[in-house]
């Protein structure tokens, strides 16, 4: 199978070499791999065109945008920068973050899960964070759920969830939609991806109420809110955040901010959430 990588980049001078070097490593290469360069200030366009230059499938963009690094939006308008690079003849796309480093048979890996059923949408490993001098679990969502820091799409799967919205909450819709259009969606724990950076490290201070707001675009209603905000406070270890997520929710609310999908699949996500909840309830 085919397959192109997009990285959206900002200020990675020192994790970017590692990610590419994960990557012409691996046991079957991509078709192509991009790099956005996304307004870095430092060596991230230097370190990616000495990678360019020697290997002829890896190449640069450039892109100019607001400084302030916002989840969601910034870095999807700079995939999509790449890829309107790229040509169709792929048989998945995958959005990478520029701080990882890929075991070597990861995208041999996800091949696989890919041929052995043509139902499978997307596919993806677990990150690992640095705790201690060893790497463990980034425990911050669902097993059954794929990191935005490595997404991999099947083509047909990419084109009917519309691509990937320009929003927080982008990498949880793009699952959500997956589901409604009866795609599978597979991880695999044996696929354990260096995440060198920890989630959110980069993001404003005015974030924190993006998370609220993104379970309203979501269509998730006040309820399922008030328990996914709970958790994911708890997750993170900072209880204090689920006021600032409800906070966000009826910011957007108030603001009748548009959701990210319709009124029918907004019915099915929180129909989905619901039986989800009660299955881990009972």
């Amino acid at each position: 199978m085919k397959f192109h990588i997009v990285i959206p980049s900002h200020n990675e001078e020192d994790f970017i070499a590692l990610t590419l070097q994960s990557l012409v490593e691996q046991t079957v290469l991509p078709n192509k791999i991009v790099v956005v360069n996304d307004n870095s200030t430092d060596k991230t366009a230097a370190i990616v065109l000495e990678f360019a230059a020697k290997y002829s499938f890896i190449s640069l963009v450039n892109k100019t945008s607001n400084a302030i690094h916002l989840p969601g939006s910034k870095v999807i308008q700079a995939f999509q920068k790449g890829l309107e690079t790229l040509d169709e003849n792929y048989d998945f796309l995958v959005k990478a973050d520029a701080d990882l480093i890929f075991p070597a048979n990861y995208f041999e890996t996800i091949i696989s899960h890919f041929q052995s059923d043509e139902k499978i949408g997307m596919a993806g490993g677990f990150a690992y964070i640095e705790k201690n001098g060893e790497f463990i679990l980034e425990n911050l969502t669902d097993k059954d759920h794929i990191r935005g820091a490595f997404k991999a799409y099947r083509k047909e799967t990419f084109k009917q969830i519309g691509g990937l919205k320009p929003a927080m909450g982008w990498d949880t819709v793009d699952e959500l939609l997956c589901k409604f259009y009866n795609w599978k969606v597979v991880t695999d724990s044996s696929l354990k991806v260096k995440h060198l950076k920890p989630t959110g490290a980069n993001y404003n201070k005015t974030a924190r109420y993006k998370q609220g707001e993104a379970f309203y675009s979501l269509g998730y209603g006040f309820w399922i809110t008030a328990i996914a905000s709970a958790k994911l406070a708890m997750m993170k270890k900072k209880p204090l955040l689920f006021l600032d997520y409800i906070k966000g929710f009826w910011m957007a609310k108030l603001a009748k901010k548009p959701l990210l999908v319709t009124e029918e699949q907004a019915q099915f996500i929180r129909n989905y959430r619901l039986t989800k909840m009660k299955e881990k309830l009972f």
